[in-house]
C-alpha cells in the first residue's frame, strides 16, 4: 500500500488522521483527486473475517476507479462524487442506499447530500424509501427544482416525477441489517428511557473531489441511524453538517453521530476555519473532531479536501472505510493502524 500515516502522541491516540504524509511534496494542486469513505465506527480488524475485509477493499477500489475515470477524462467534480456514491450505494456492505438500515418501524428512511464548490449550489433528500440512489435525488433537487432540502412522501413523489430510478421497499432487505434492528431492540428491553448502543449509530458513505478546472465537490448519503424513530433526520442531508463544498476553501463529507455534527456544524466549521484563519487542513479537520466532539462525546469522522489536492481523512472511532486517488497514487484503508 502506497502512503503512510500520521502518528500521534499518546494522549490522542482516540484520533487518527490519514494525510499529513500523503500531501503533495509542494504546494503544487495536482491534475485531480478524489477521497471517499464509507463510514466510521467500530469497525475492529479482529472482528472482520479475511473474506469480509478483501470484500470492503474491493468495493473502495471499485468507487474510487469509477470517479477517477471521470477526473482522469476531464470530468467535474461532481460527476465523480455522484459517481462513487452510487458505487457504494449499490453495494450491501454500507449503510447506504442498498444496504441501509432500519427504522425501529422495520422500514428504511434514506438521506442524503451534494453540494457544488463553484457556486454552492446544494440538494438534499432526507426520509426517503424509494430511490434506487439517494445521492441522485438529492442531486436532482439541486438541478431540477428551486429548492435545497426535500423530505419524506414530497421528496418521494418529486422522485417519481422527475423520472428517477426507483426501487420497491424489499429492494432494500438484508439479512445484516434486519440481524442489526432485531438485537437493538431487543437492548431496549428492560432499558429505562429510549437510546442505542455506540455501535448502532454510524454509516454512511462519501466522496469529495478536485476536478481537473480546480472545482471542488461534496457528497454524502446514509440509511441512518438503525432503529431510528419519528423520521430522525442525522447530518448527512444538513447542508453545512455533514457536507460542504465551496472553492474558497475545501470540500468536507462527515460520518459519525450525526446530532454531534449538526449541533457543531462541522463541515461548514471546517471549511470557515480553512478559509478565515489559514488554518492547515489537517489541524482544523483534527482540531473540531478532538477539541469539540470528542469531549462531549461526539464520535466520528470527516474526509476534506482543498483546491490544492491536501487531504485530510481524521477519525475517533476504531475505524473509517477511507480512501484516495490521484494521478499516480491511490490508498484504501479500514483500521486506526493503516
Amino acid at each position: 500500500m502506497k502512503g503512510s500515516w500520521f502518528l500521534l502522541p499518546a494522549t490522542l491516540l482516540m484520533i487518527h488522521s490519514g494525510c499529513e504524509q500523503q500531501q503533495p511534496a509542494r504546494q503544487e494542486r495536482p491534475a485531480y483527486t478524489l477521497v471517499i469513505h464509507g463510514g466510521a465506527g467500530a469497525i475492529r480488524q479482529s472482528d472482520m473475517s479475511p473474506a469480509l475485509d478483501s470484500a470492503y477493499r474491493i468495493k473502495l477500489q471499485e468507487a474510487l476507479d469509477s470517479g477517477e475515470v471521470i477526473l482522469a477524462g476531464g470530468g467535474s467534480a461532481l460527476d465523480a462524487v455522484s459517481a462513487a456514491i452510487r458505487v457504494m450505494e449499490d453495494s450491501p456492505l454500507f449503510n447506504a442506499g442498498k444496504g441501509a438500515v432500519f427504522t425501529h418501524d422495520g422500514t428504511n428512511e434514506l438521506d442524503a447530500s451534494i453540494m457544488d464548490g463553484r457556486d454552492l449550489q446544494a440538494g438534499a433528500v432526507g426520509g426517503i424509501s424509494l430511490a434506487r440512489h439517494p445521492i441522485d435525488a438529492a442531486r436532482a433537487v439541486m438541478e431540477k427544482s428551486e429548492h435545497v432540502f426535500l423530505t419524506g412522501q414530497g421528496a418521494d413523489r418529486f422522485i417519481v416525477e422527475i423520472g428517477l430510478d426507483t426501487v420497491s421497499p424489499d429492494y432494500f432487505f438484508t439479512q445484516r441489517r434486519w440481524d442489526s434492528l432485531l438485537k437493538a431492540r431487543q437492548q431496549e428491553e428492560g432499558e429505562s428511557g429510549i437510546r442505542s448502543s455506540p455501535d448502532t449509530k454510524f454509516g454512511t458513505v462519501g466522496a469529495v473531489a478536485l476536478d481537473q478546472h480546480g472545482h471542488l465537490a461534496a457528497g454524502t448519503s446514509t440509511g441512518g441511524m438503525t432503529n431510528k424513530r419519528w423520521n430522525r433526520l442525522g447530518d448527512s442531508p444538513v447542508i453545512g453538517a455533514g457536507t460542504w463544498a465551496d472553492d474558497r476553501s475545501c470540500a468536507v463529507s462527515c460520518t459519525g453521530h450525526g446530532e454531534y455534527f449538526i449541533r457543531y456544524a462541522v463541515a461548514h466549521e471546517l471549511a470557515a476555519r480553512v478559509r478565515y484563519t489559514s488554518a492547515r487542513l489537517e489541524d482544523a479537520a483534527r482540531a473540531i473532531l478532538e477539541d469539540d466532539l470528542l469531549p462531549v462525546g461526539g464520535l466520528g469522522g470527516l474526509i476534506a479536501l482543498d483546491t490544492l489536492g491536501r487531504i485530510a481523512m481524521p477519525f475517533t472511532t476504531d475505524g473509517m472505510y477511507r480512501g484516495f486517488v490521484r494521478p499516480g497514487e491511490r490508498v484504501v484503508a479500514i483500521y486506526r493502524e493503516e
